[in-house]
């Protein structure tokens, strides 16, 4: 491209030097020469003035006086009627220009001039109009490689950009050339950046909140798989098949809600559910977890509590806190409702260290964690409980009180203390 718009620059140029030039040429000529002519003519008629006056006057007239009166390039022939012809000068040879001019008594004056003096003023011209015309083409080609690079390199810069696009690096550049068209086109191509790497970001973001949200039901369902394959008791197995079965109806909830809110997060199923079925589902995912490490899992407050949000939703949060006292924490975890105004609160507390001082401001920061961990559990969890309008806070740090509030709906009877059990 760029020596495309070198060429058909130059070419232009060279169309405009060769149609101006050749007619300036003609004219300059012309001129030239019409000058030199009107000059001879002037020449004769200025002498044969002197020698009319000359001979009234009774002067002498020879080469030595007529010599002065014309141009010495010049020669002259001075034919007088009765006397020799007087001639001035070196008579010029080839091509002349003449003039004869005729007196009132006869007198004839023939003024000569060689064509050389016009075919080197003539050479002269055409020598400045040369230059002037290279200089012209010297001045149109470097103004058609500036004007190539700042398209072309333009052009290269976008091209790479696409490049980059279709690589899988998203980067916008924000580079813009000043060039309206090329500054809409990277426009275009920066808007397209930006949304690709939003969308690789939502799809890295899903990938990693589905490892962490379908671990858990997935590791619940497992255990309860493998007290089947141990037990022989026939009760015993039908109600671990019941809650297997109850562990793959929230494993596809889950799979539904990452799903739904990959492709809208505004998107939303809040309900109004009873809390006490939610926190005993819980309950008994995670007793024999605990149970094997000699640690127990209690609730107790409120019972009878109905909030509005998503029960699958509220599950995971409530999930998460215990994985994360699970993991992170030390002796018995306790989950504990009450009602704070218009809202219900779930609080998960345990008798560990608590949390780092250092980690507290950020302990909902995705790869924010403690110890060898994803680090996205909290986070995960905090997005689910405000994707319905609730909250998750850190209340306490030492020993860790973590806190899901959640909007309350009202009941007419009373609502009397839940039994630690």
């Amino acid at each position: 491209m760029r020596r495309r718009l070198i060429n058909s620059t130059l070419a232009v140029v060279l169309v405009v030097i060769a149609v101006f030039g050749v007619s300036l040429v003609i004219v300059e000529t012309r001129t030239i020469s019409a000058s030199a002519q009107e000059s001879v003519e002037s020449e004769a008629l200025r002498l044969i003035s002197v020698v009319e006056s000359r001979l009234l006057g009774e002067e002498a007239i020879n080469s030595g006086v007529l010599a002065e009166q014309i141009d010495p390039a010049r020669y002259a022939l001075i034919e007088i009627p009765g006397r020799e012809p007087i001639s001035v000068g070196d008579r010029p040879t080839g091509s002349v220009l003449r003039a004869t001019e005729t007196g009132e008594g006869g007198e004839k004056v023939t003024v000569e001039e060689s064509r050389s003096s016009v075919t080197r003023e003539v050479g002269r011209t055409l020598l400045i109009i040369g230059a002037v015309a290279l200089l012209a083409i010297v001045s149109a080609v470097l103004l058609a490689v500036r004007q190539a690079n700042r398209l072309a390199s333009p052009l290269t810069d976008l091209a790479e950009t696409a490049e980059r696009l279709g690589s899988g690096d998203p980067r916008p550049r924000h580079k813009r050339y000043g060039v309206p068209e090329l500054d809409r086109v990277a426009d275009v191509l920066d808007s397209s950046a930006e949304r690709i790497a939003r969308m690789l970001t939502a799809e890295r973001r899903l990938a990693a909140d589905a490892s962490h949200q379908l671990r858990t039901p997935l590791t619940a369902l497992s255990m309860r798989i493998e007290e089947i394959s141990v037990t022989d008791d026939p009760e015993t197995v039908k109600e671990e098949a019941n809650i297997a079965l109850t562990q793959v109806e929230r494993l596809t909830d889950v799979v539904e809600r990452l799903l739904t809110n990959s492709r809208d997060p505004r998107t939303g199923s809040a309900v109004v559910f009873d809390l006490d079925e939610v926190i005993k589902q819980q309950i008994e995912e995670w007793r024999p977890a605990y149970r094997s490490t000699g640690r127990a899992l209690v609730c107790s407050g409120k019972h009878g509590l109905r909030a509005v949000g998503t029960p699958g939703a509220v599950a995971q949060v409530l999930a998460a806190l215990i994985e994360n006292s699970l993991m992170h924490g030390g002796g018995t975890v306790a989950l504990r409702t009450r009602v704070t105004g218009n809202q219900v609160v779930v609080e998960v507390t345990d008798e560990g260290p608590g949390v780092p001082a250092e980690l507290g401001a950020r302990i909902f920061e995705r790869a924010i964690s403690g110890r060898n961990s994803t680090g996205i559990g909290l986070a995960v969890a905090r997005d689910l409980a405000e994707a319905d309008g609730g909250r998750l806070e850190l209340l306490q740090q030492h020993p860790a009180v973590f806190a899901l509030f959640l909007s309350r709906v009202p009941v007419d009877r009373k609502t009397p203390e839940r039994p630690v059990r």
